[in-house]
């Protein structure tokens, strides 16, 4: 996997201050997208060990409430098992498996539910924003997403109750 950058500290992709991961590559090419620098799966840096160490070091800091992933897209072929890698190292590290982890993601929640192997990163996942960026449905009162088609799912709420959950009311 290759990533764009990495936020130390973000206040726009979740709440609370988070560190936000930026994957690199996107097959989805949204009209007017806000990241575009992101699509091509060639550009950005290596994904690395130390990567991994450093994203878990800056999430052990006691005032990062959490870990946003975006993209490009985190959930496609070539970005999964790097990001589901991430969300599991995450998960399970002393200094960070109390945070919650939220990702933005093309994908319906459903399409992922539904695949065998997709679905494996749901147990990780505390919050997802999904659905593609549509233009013509652009909102900028939308607190996590950007347009009026994507959705703020709950993903634990959604796992026990076997469909997408809202989480809440994205505007703000």
């Amino acid at each position: 996997m290759r990533y764009n950058k990495i936020r130390k500290m973000d206040i726009s992709d979740g709440e609370g201050v988070r560190v936000s991961l930026f994957t690199q590559g996107c097959h989805f090419h949204c009209k007017n997208c806000f990241n575009p620098e992101t699509w091509n799966f060639e550009g950005g840096k290596e994904f690395t060990p130390k990567t991994l160490k450093t994203i878990i070091d800056l999430c052990s800091k006691n005032y990062i409430k959490g870990l946003s992933i975006l993209g490009g897209e985190p959930l496609c072929d070539e970005n999964f098992n790097d990001v589901k890698d991430l969300a599991c190292v995450f998960k399970i590290n002393a200094t960070t498996k109390d945070k919650d982890i939220w990702l933005w993601t093309g994908y319906e929640f459903e399409d992922i539910y539904n695949d065998p192997v997709k679905r494996e990163i749901l147990i990780y996942l505390d919050y997802m924003v999904c659905g593609q960026f549509i233009d013509e449905k652009k909102n900028l009162n939308l607190k996590w997403a950007g347009s009026e088609n994507q959705r703020w799912i709950d993903v634990k709420k959604s796992l026990e109750e076997g469909k997408a959950v809202l989480a809440g009311d994205m505007l703000s």
